[in-house]
């Protein structure tokens, strides 16, 4: 190896250490609000001082993206926005399950609705160092923020029948060897929580929806 290849290597090392130790950073808060108990303990509304995001209006969600929240676009929801939204929430109103299926369909709408106006039609899923700093790419903070974002937005009107919004939680610490990662969290009316991770799939793809305690359990990084 020349010293030119050699110095552009341990450039892109030191490059790859740095976005590490940014989103370990940025995940510090989530561990202390989350503790990674098997619940989530809390409403979603104190995850947005911890994580530098903005709550949603009732008409207006903030889409967080460069990872950590370090951008936050805003985008107004029209009318024919807010029906499309209503019409994914009335198709699973027979049951729980139909319900957590139906907000995975509106999650992967959502996505795509926002892509062009915050430049993250091309954002990658799953763990992707590269993305960290540009535009339009999304770490697990932006996704699980996005993700409360729009479940905020149709909990406030009225539009979940089985299942209530709750704090993103963490798990993984490097220590136990695993990535940190964070999710956005339903909680059905029964009291069992469910995790709802857009972070693994490609933008406008659906999340993966599963047992909060199954997906504590995981050791994937993707």
């Amino acid at each position: 190896m020349n010293s030119g290849s050699g110095a552009a290597a341990l450039s892109h090392m030191e490059a790859r250490v740095r976005r590490v130790r940014r989103l370990v950073l940025a995940l510090l808060p989530v561990f202390g609000l989350a503790g990674c108990a098997a619940q989530s303990s809390s409403s979603a509304t104190g995850w947005y001082d911890s994580q530098n995001g903005v709550m949603p209006r009732p008409e207006r969600v903030y889409i967080c993206h460069a990872f950590g929240c370090a951008r936050k676009t805003p985008v107004d929801l029209g009318r024919r926005d807010l029906n499309r939204l209503q019409a994914f929430l009335r198709s699973g109103a027979a049951s729980p399950a139909a319900e957590r299926a139906a907000v995975a369909r509106a999650v992967a709408w959502m996505e795509s609705r926002v892509a062009v106006q915050v430049g993250s039609q091309n954002d990658r899923g799953g763990l992707d160092l590269q993305g960290a700093g540009v535009p339009g790419q999304m770490d697990c903070i932006d996704e699980a923020t996005n993700t409360t974002s729009l479940l905020l937005l149709v909990e406030a009107r009225g539009w979940l029948r089985h299942h209530s919004v709750r704090a993103p939680v963490a798990r993984g610490f490097l220590l136990d060897g695993r990535y940190p990662h964070a999710t956005a969290v339903l909680r059905e009316t029964k009291g069992r929580d469910y995790a709802i991770d857009s972070w693994p799939k490609a933008n406008g793809l659906p999340p993966v929806v599963q047992p909060l305690d199954d997906w504590f359990r995981s050791r994937a990084a993707s």
